[in-house]
């Protein structure tokens, strides 16, 4: 094909502009930006999107996997220690979740659907809204310590439970008061076979194939406890498996 001579001038500047990286080859704008979805619901610091995200990367039984909203086989409810988040997030943290009046124990990072046979379903659509009102998170903001993770727990989980929002946070809650949490943990290096121990020794039925303790970096940061949908624990072996292999992680109180 010949090109008119004009053409090529232009084309060539195109082509430039694109290895320049200033014009986008797919059409999305790279200058695009996170953008609250409420006034309410602000875009989450760094620190917050790596704990937003640490179902992701250390996820026990993998993820993303197509199947219908509520389809899906157990509860996965994991409890991060505040504390430990703060020390390794250190400035990069939450001010709300580690400032003077922020959490000094254990918090939920949420509640989690999951399949028996490995994975879990992620981002499913639903008639309910994707973002939180503050007039609902009031509503756990004990339990969840800031706005951005809970909307981001309802998007990515809630989303996939086949339950509306409101049902969704209350079994949250009611998963997380089935629990009595041990007081005397922290304060220094703490085994995970003595923390997972300490959890059973106070929760009548829950057994030590029933959770994991996760690690990240040197601190022990989660407790993930497996029930069933009525809230039952239950054993989940692919859980387990992928607990924490350090020694003594620090689980340190709160500065």
């Amino acid at each position: 094909m010949r090109w008119p001579g004009k053409a090529i001038p232009v084309l060539l500047v195109i082509a430039g502009l694109a290895i320049a990286g200033l014009l986008p080859l797919d059409g999305l704008s790279p200058w695009n930006t996170a953008i609250s979805e409420t006034s309410g619901e602000r875009s989450s610091t760094a620190a917050e999107n790596r704990q937003q995200n640490a179902d992701m990367r250390s996820s026990p039984v993998g993820g993303d996997l197509p199947r219908p909203s509520g389809n899906f086989d157990f509860w996965l409810l994991a409890l991060s220690w505040s504390p430990s988040y703060c020390a390794a997030e250190g400035a990069n943290a939450s001010r709300r979740q580690c400032g003077r009046d922020g959490p000094s124990g254990f918090v939920v990072h949420g509640l989690w659907p999951q399949y028996e046979g490995g994975g879990f379903p992620s981002d499913c659509p639903s008639s309910e809204p994707g973002r939180i009102s503050q007039q609902t998170y009031a509503r756990i903001s004990d339990l969840i310590p800031t706005i951005g993770l809970a909307g981001h727990q309802w998007r990515k989980h809630g989303a996939c439970s086949g339950l509306s929002q409101a049902d969704y946070f209350r079994t949250t809650r009611a998963a997380f008061r089935k629990l009595r949490l041990p007081k005397n943990l922290a304060g220094g290096a703490v085994s995970p076979a003595n923390a997972e121990e300490a959890f059973v020794q106070l929760n009548p039925g829950l057994r030590p194939d029933s959770l994991a303790v996760t690690c990240d970096r040197r601190f022990l940061r989660e407790v993930r406890i497996c029930l069933d949908k009525d809230l039952n624990f239950i054993k989940c072996p692919a859980v387990d498996r992928r607990g924490c292999r350090m020694t003594a992680p620090l689980m340190p109180n709160k500065n």
